[in-house]
């Protein structure tokens, strides 16, 4: 609804009537007493004094009556009192003089409009024998301030079409704003032509209606051009042009409406339509600067205890984070409504202050004038997330005062349920709605997706097609969830074209939640499709982008990502920082990672406890524990994120002292464990082979710490355990642990029986492996390996040959180290880079050094049933040993050396670095599937247990 002030029009008609001074001296006392009457409100007192005036008759001439009687239905008018007004129209059709009096017709027509009775004013209207222009703009008046703007506009067509008269200024107002109220934009146009045509544009009345058209039908190029050629302007045009600008979201342009308002020479000054327009626009852009000018301003001009002005304040301060300042504002409001109330407990709902919500609540309750309503319920649901028995007490409210028939109220019960995990509820809830539209559904459904009832949000979809309804934006966004995280690709495939059949691919929301679904289903080739085909990519697609790169392995590509994104203008959050910086750590890229490190510094995200556990992560997969452990020293309040990502850290890199030492201080700290903690803990115990602790912190997760063991836990105590040589303590634990193991618990199993040779319990292991996934090409290599480390060569041609019927193909070892920014990759036996020949005899020459202080090839490594010389060349070509020996070219003497593995690295190639790394005098870092190893003269870290 547009400003009040913004619907002021001129007046229909000047009546004629004689003045008190025009009047025989004997009428005067009649009619002052009449105006003091209508005055005071006494309506009924007045038209006894009139009948007696008519019917008395003595010296009451015509234009006195008439003069009385326009006097008393303008009064009617004015109090809304269709009773009287009622009598009134009697009265004047019952009599000879004034009954075709179309004058008096037109205030009666008018009385009924501002009555509220437009059906009285229609049938007064077609009552009327004489018909005037007046009279026409009366009832178009009537039609219009009562809504009904399809008659209004019938009622113009027959004026133009039926009748001579010409429109005028008073007539396209009316007919412009039953446009605007149809959203009929074209025909607004036409009757802006037609105002052209009858030279009647310049009238400011006309052109503030024009205005106001446009901006509701969303044009507000069109409302600009015309606020732009009008010759005059008065004080409802400029708010007409800020409410056109701020209802089409251009908050920016409403704000410099109003600058340019201020610096008009016609010295226009604002009033509370102007107020209550762009004090919301700054709230919008969280311009409180502005928004504290407009406040003084206020003050200034009188009207900042305007109720509606305050609470424009009210939720300006809230919406900016200003609740000090907004609740002041509140409490000085002498006149507080609703709204009020409203306004003030939706500004502490939204900053999380959910105590300030029921506080403020139960002052509410207490106000004997103001009374909780739909939306006062609306503003407090978000509250109660945390607050189970306040969402009861809440909704038994609700139902008591009827709110819940109201659906926004129903829909926000289903989702406050659903957040409080109540999905039974919030399914009650929902069964109760007499009529279920679209949007009930959506609640339901979307509370099923977010909620962990992906399955179950689509089975309530085909009942919902089934009860005749399609779906729209926002159930298809609840399904696209569902479908990610059921990661049913198939499915998701056929509602994606369900979307393009009716054009919602486009959709900004519904592109994210598409992105969503690939990634999350593993096809990161189709989001990066749709990636590419968003014309405008907002923040969220990026981030969504560059995770989904991260999350699949595709770290380049991530980091390429990250490079456009900065390229394209868009300046990265948390979430993307984070995002790249896993990218950086999955390839040990610590060059790129110490570049976005700056970048976090510079753009001042490095505060920020998950950046900040993205660094610490970074550096510690990159080799760099002396870099974790520095951030790590600085962060003031460590949180329990901060202390896991540190005992992770020292984890993976096998110092399994370390991290037990961070356990115990951050428990002196006051951080309480939680099953991240253990994780890292059993990580660490397990790299660094102190079973004996590794079994006392499991044993202790529950009983001391009240964290239920998970089966990610059981998994890295018994990958312990194998590694340890206990293969049968590690078999024993899987079958008394609570969960079902999964294929990880298997197939690490399988690896410590092939490095031990336990041939009884692998096979067994083999078979529980092969049972859960078949179809795996890793676990065929672990069960070929442990055959083939016995001299099976048999078995070890039965497996290949089942892995060629199946048509699974080996991993090739891969590494890769970072030089001068850029990633280099190096396959087993890879001769692709020019510099093959090179690498090649650079490996020569040190093995011929490396030999000199002790190396001797160990063929073991090499399962394959080939001659020893056969054996020595294969060992050569290993990936690690090209990467070093690329990185040994292209560094200057000192440079450490960081390689990346994709497989585990061998015993050859161990013994082989750790000489290297003494004969060159470097420092070599090598990473591979499960740990760290950090070569120095001559010595691992690993202490030769991985």
């Amino acid at each position: 609804m547009l400003p009040k002030s913004s619907l002021s029009s001129p007046t229909t008609r000047k009546l004629h009537h004689l003045s008190p001074t025009q009047t025989n001296n004997a009428h005067q006392p009649f009619l002052q007493r009449l105006h003091n009457l209508c005055d005071s409100g006494n309506l009924n007192e007045a038209l006894n004094l009139l009948h007696s005036q008519s019917q008395n008759g003595v010296g009451s001439s015509s234009d006195i009556i008439k003069e009385a009687i326009g006097l008393l239905l303008r009064a009617c008018a004015h109090h809304k009192d269709v009773e009287i007004g009622r009598k009134l129209h009697a009265m004047v059709s019952a009599s000879h003089r004034f009954h075709n009096d179309v004058v008096l017709n037109t205030r009666i027509v008018s009385m009924y409009a501002a009555c509220g009775s437009p059906s009285d004013s229609r049938s007064a209207f077609d009552a009327a024998k004489e018909k005037d222009l007046f009279l026409y703009n009366a009832l178009l008046s009537s039609y219009a301030r009562n809504a009904l703007f399809r008659d209004a506009i019938s009622l113009f067509l027959d004026l133009l079409y039926a009748t001579e008269l010409v429109p005028d200024n008073f007539t396209l107002p009316c007919v412009v704003k039953a446009c605007a109220g149809v959203a009929d934009a074209g025909l607004g146009e036409e009757v802006h032509a037609l105002a052209l045509k009858l030279g009647l544009f310049s009238d400011v009345f006309v052109g503030n209606a024009l205005i106001a058209m446009y901006g509701k039908c969303g044009l507000v190029e069109s409302a600009v051009k015309v606020f732009e050629t009008m010759p005059k302007r008065n004080l409802v045009t400029w708010n007409s042009m800020m409410y056109a600008c701020s209802e089409n979201g251009g908050f920016e342009e409403c704000c410099g409406v109003f600058k340019g308002l201020l610096s008009e020479e016609e010295g226009l000054v604002p009033d509370v339509a102007t107020m209550v327009t762009v004090i919301p626009a700054c709230a919008t852009l969280g311009e409180v600067g502005m928004g504290i000018v407009l406040h003084g301003l206020a003050f200034k001009l009188g009207i900042s205890e305007e109720v509606t002005v305050n609470n424009c304040l009210v939720d300006m301060y809230s919406k900016c984070g200003y609740m000090g300042e907004a609740r002041v504002l509140f409490d000085m409001n002498g006149g507080r409504n609703v709204v009020s109330w409203n306004t003030m407990i939706g500004g502490y709902s939204k900053v999380g202050d959910f105590r300030g919500v029921f506080v403020l609540l139960r002052e509410m309750l207490k106000e004997e004038k103001v009374k909780v309503n739909e939306v006062t319920v609306l503003n407090v649901l978000p509250a109660c997330s945390d607050e189970l028995l306040t969402l009861k007490e809440l909704h038994g409210y609700a139902l008591r005062r009827g709110f819940q028939i109201d659906e926004l109220v129903a829909n926000a019960f289903v989702a406050a349920y659903a957040r409080c995990s109540l999905m039974d509820c919030a399914e009650h809830v929902f069964c109760g709605m007499e009529e279920k539209t679209v949007s009930s559904w959506n609640a339901l459904i979307g509370a099923l997706a977010q909620n962990g009832f992906p399955r179950k949000a689509l089975d309530l979809y085909l009942v919902m097609r089934d009860s005749g309804l399609n779906p729209d934006r926002f159930t298809i966004g609840s399904l696209l969830l569902a479908c990610a995280h059921l990661k049913f690709l198939r499915l998701g495939k056929e509602i994606h074209g369900f979307m393009m059949r009716n054009g919602l691919e486009l959709d900004k929301f519904l592109g994210i939640s598409l992105l969503s679904l690939y990634i999350q289903c593993g096809s990161i080739l189709r989001a990066k499709l749709i990636f590419d085909k968003m014309e405008n990519k907002s923040l969220v697609s990026w981030n969504a982008m560059i995770s989904g790169f991260s999350q699949n392995e595709l770290p380049c590509e991530a980091l390429d990502t990250f490079q456009q994104m900065l390229s394209s203008g868009i300046e990265p959050q948390e979430i993307a920082v984070m995002c790249v910086l896993s990218a950086c750590s999955q390839v040990s890229s610590l060059r790129l990672g110490k570049e976005v490190h700056s970048f976090a510094l510079k753009a001042h995200l490095s505060d920020n406890n998950f950046v900040i556990c993205a660094l610490i992560d970074m550096y510690a997969k990159c080799g760099c524990m002396e870099h974790s452990q520095s951030i790590f020293d600085r962060v003031n309040n460590k949180d329990e994120a901060v202390w896991n990502a540190m005992i992770a850290g020292y984890g993976i890199h096998g110092n399994g002292l370390k991290a037990v030492e961070l356990f115990e201080l951050m428990q002196n700290n006051g951080c309480r464990p939680d099953s991240f903690t253990f994780m890292g803990v059993l990580m660490a115990c397990n790299h660094a082979g102190i079973v004996t602790e590794g079994l006392k912190y499991l044993g202790q997760m529950q009983s001391l710490y009240g964290v239920k063991p998970k089966l990610e836990h059981y998994a890295c105590v018994i990958d312990m355990l194998g590694r340890a040589g206990q293969l049968k303590e590690a078999l024993k634990l899987v079958n008394e642990m609570p969960d079902e193991p999964d294929s990880g618990i298997w197939s690490s199993l399988l690896s410590s029986c092939r490095n031990y040779g336990d041939l009884d319990i692998g096979e067994e292991v083999s078979k529980k492996l092969l049972e859960l996934e078949p179809d795996k090409v890793e676990n065929y290599v672990l069960l070929s390996n442990l055959y083939a480390g016995l001299g099976k060569w048999d078995e070890v041609r039965k497996v290949r040959q089942r892995m060629k019927e199946i048509g699974l193909h080996k991993d090739a070892g891969c590494s890769w180290i970072e030089i001068g920014g850029k990633i280099y990759r190096f396959l087993v036996s890879d001769g692709s880079l020019l510099e093959s020949k090179k690498i090649q005899q650079t490996w020569n020459k040190l093995e011929k050094k490396i030999s000199k202080v002790g190396y001797k090839p160990d063929t073991s490594c090499v399962l394959h049933e080939l001659e020893e010389e056969e054996k020595i060349k294969i060992l050569k070509r290993h990936s690690e040993k090209l990467a070093i020996s690329f990185g040994l070219l292209n560094t200057a003497k000192g440079t450490t050396l960081r390689v990346c593995k994709n497989l585990r690295i061998c015993v050859d190639c161990h013994n082989a670095i750790k000489l290297v790394s003494k004969v060159v005098e470097r420092d070599i870092v090598v990473r591979d599937n499960k740990r760290f190893h950090h070569f120095k003269n001559g010595f691992c870290t690993c202490g030769d247990y991985w």
